[in-house]
């Protein structure tokens, strides 16, 4: 090939028509096929990115079949869990275990990563049963592990006769849609033929949702019993998930340290950037917005410079958080643990996805402080388990009279732990007798999860930093212990000094359907009392932008309360310069600057005929953010009283016109509780 590239001898005085044609055709071959060759060979770089995650999604469809680990194993139980923060993970797996007591031995499964199709194949399993522990989330939605399952059981038309089920649902009664998809999938699966073995279950986590799920639980397994003609063992199952081995001969290039999936993945960052892959994200500011008084309120800023990672308004900003050193020493001594151990937690259970609980091999130390929730408050669940390790008899019936069902043993547990806010930490250091080995505590406790946040500011006017608004969590517990949240806490010892490198945070975006009206003339109401004021800070700047743009803006009504304008009326300077300049209309409450109570509540019904004006007349947008146990709830009542006064609506009707602004996303909350 090389040959055809040389040139002619200088000596010869002119190329003939036809030798103009021929090296035209060979230059452009040679072209060709270095092109070619090209693209073959890719950098390395290039490769390692682009080839490896295929080989790893082939992977996962090769062993997702859930019927063939049923059938492989001798089992009959699936459980399958949505959960977002754990809790129906949890639940799914307490059932799949329990099930060995009835001889239904089970297995815990993940919908994203199963063919949900062999739905229709599980019928032929001898007393099979399908159970699913579903949470709802955001505004009546799915999990995100939950979602293609959830658009496939919506919009598929197949024939599932033969298929036994039960429904477990998780919500929160305060929010609108409560339990929506719980009690979805329950009515779906019985419309497409499916056989329902007992009642659907609804867990308010409001409330107690352990005790929902136990009293619910309860009376599933002798219903199940009785449909398949089975008994109970009567032996309570008390099986370890997982074996420990400890690693001392590990290198420490291998060893996990807090990263959530991939080894090395917050010192070699690449993106993209997500729940699995987080941004460590330099701290810029981290200043107090609180003027006076007893409580902290942070302003952070992270910089996003470099990363890819794009933001909008009204979307969410993850922080993966790290738990007190203090907290975390003290379960060591308790636990009477070398936590500079290495170790891992192998699943005993070989046809199970999930290998080990957290990242292995690590740590104890790396465990307790990146990967377990041990300011949680334990479930009935490890209270048993924990009752085992009491060298006092009486330590040991007290503990397991707590994590029965009888009426005793729940109303304990609500006054001993939930009440008195007992976490890991405190119930071994009052129950003295109590030393269960480090490893169990690591495999019971749950995972510790992202906190989320709203954003507090717009990408238009700061696309390379992202902003969020924080009240530090600290309370004090009946048992004069002080609790401190686990993020707000981490946030607050970080500070950005002269001269020094900028702090780092693990951190991804979600998005979120919190969105202004893509008509910038559009009017907007925006209700956020406290924090609630976050997301609307960043509606505000970019409705401001737009007006420095040229653009026609609609009305931005802002109602903001605190409890006094001298001490926690946070970004007071920003809202008053956007209210000089007309980019904001502000209606304030300060509830304590006055004999009488005043609140944001107060205000709103005050302007019954500016809100109607808004959402009834030119069809603006509604946003609320904030509690949504009171606030969020009293706000769309009196919204529905305007509606139905100054729409001249019946209930009914009023009931209606709030569900069409929601369809149109005219009504929108981004609430917590």
């Amino acid at each position: 090939m090389e040959s055809t590239q040389e040139a002619p001898a200088p000596s010869e005085p002119f190329f003939s028509l036809l030798d103009f044609i021929l090296l035209a055709v060979l230059l452009g071959g040679a072209v060709w096929w270095l092109l070619k060759n090209k693209k073959k060979e890719p950098p390395a770089s290039v490769k390692s990115y682009s080839i490896q995650p295929t080989t790893v999604n082939t992977m996962t469809m090769a062993e997702n079949s859930f019927i063939k680990k049923l059938k492989s194993s001798g089992r009959s139980l699936v459980v399958f869990y949505g959960s977002q923060t754990g809790t129906a993970e949890e639940f799914a797996g307490r059932l799949a275990k329990e099930g060995m007591k009835y001889r239904l031995k089970g297995m815990v499964a993940d919908p994203e990563e199963c063919d949900m199709e062999e739905l229709l194949q599980l019928k032929d399993i001898p007393n099979s049963l399908a159970v699913f522990c579903l949470a709802t989330y955001g505004e009546g939605d799915p999990t995100d592990n939950a979602m293609e399952y959830y658009e496939w059981i919506t919009n598929g038309d197949f024939d599932l006769t033969g298929l036994n089920y039960a429904v477990f649902g998780l919500g929160n009664k305060t929010y609108e849609h409560y339990n929506k998809v719980g009690i979805y999938v329950d009515k779906r699966l019985e419309e497409l033929g499916a056989t329902r073995v007992f009642e659907l279950g609804l867990g308010d986590d409001d409330a107690n949702i352990e005790d929902d799920f136990i009293t619910w639980k309860d009376k599933f397994w002798p219903a199940v019993c009785d449909f398949y003609g089975i008994e109970s063992t009567g032996e309570d199952v008390m099986m370890r998930q997982y074996r420990l081995l400890e690693q001392p001969d590990v290198a420490p290039d291998r060893i996990y340290s807090g990263e959530v999936a991939r080894l090395h993945s917050l010192v070699n960052q690449r993106p993209p950037f997500d729940a699995k892959n987080p941004y460590l994200a330099p701290m810029k500011v981290n200043r107090e917005l609180h003027k006076a008084g007893d409580r902290s309120c942070m302003h952070v800023e992270f910089d996003l410079e470099g990363s890819k990672m794009r933001y909008e308004a009204g979307d969410h900003l993850a922080v993966y958080p790290v738990n007190d050193t203090d907290l975390v020493d003290r379960l060591g001594k308790l636990c009477n643990a070398d936590l500079n151990t290495v170790f891992s937690l192998i699943n005993l259970d070989t046809d199970s996805s999930k290998k080990h609980p957290f990242p292995c091999p690590t740590t104890y130390r790396a465990a307790l402080t990146h990967y377990l929730e041990i300011t949680a408050l334990p479930r009935t669940h490890i209270i048993k388990e924990l009752a085992e390790y009491c060298s006092d008899e009486k330590d040991k019936e007290f503990l397991k009279m707590m994590s029965s069902t009888t009426p005793e043993g729940k109303a304990k547990y609500h006054s001993w732990v939930q009440d008195a806010c007992r976490n890991i930490v405190h119930i071994l250091e009052d129950i003295p007798s109590c030393r269960p080995p480090i490893d169990h505590i690591c495999e019971l406790l749950p995972r510790l999860q992202p906190r989320y946040y709203s954003i507090s500011s717009s990408s238009k006017l700061h696309p390379t930093t992202v902003h969020i608004t924080a009240v530090l969590v600290q309370y004090e517990t009946p048992t004069g212990r002080l609790n401190k949240g686990v993020a707000t806490t981490f946030l607050s010892l970080k500070h950005p000094e002269n001269d020094q490198p900028l702090p780092r945070v693990p951190i991804f975006i979600r998005k979120s359907q919190f969105r202004l009206p893509t008509k910038t003339e559009t009017p907007v109401i925006m209700i956020g009392p406290g924090t609630g004021l976050a997301p609307f800070r960043g509606f505000i700047q970019e409705r401001d932008v737009c007006h420095k743009e040229g653009k026609t803006v609609g009305d931005t009504i802002l109602y903001f309360g605190c409890r006094k304008r001298s001490e926690d009326y946070i970004y007071e300077e920003e809202l008053e310069e956007y209210a000089k300049n007309g980019t904001v209309k502000l209606r304030l409450a300060f509830s304590r600057d006055q004999p009488h109570k005043v609140y944001v509540t107060h205000l709103l019904e005050q302007d019954a005929d500016l809100l109607w004006d808004v959402i009834g007349v030119n069809k603006g947008h509604v946003y609320i953010c904030g509690d949504a146990k009171n606030m969020a709830t009293d706000v769309r009542n009196i919204l529905l009283n305007i509606i139905k006064t100054k729409g001249n609506m019946s209930e009914n009707e009023a009931q209606q016109y709030i569900k069409k602004m929601e369809t149109q996303k005219r009504y929108s909350a981004d609430v917590w509780s």
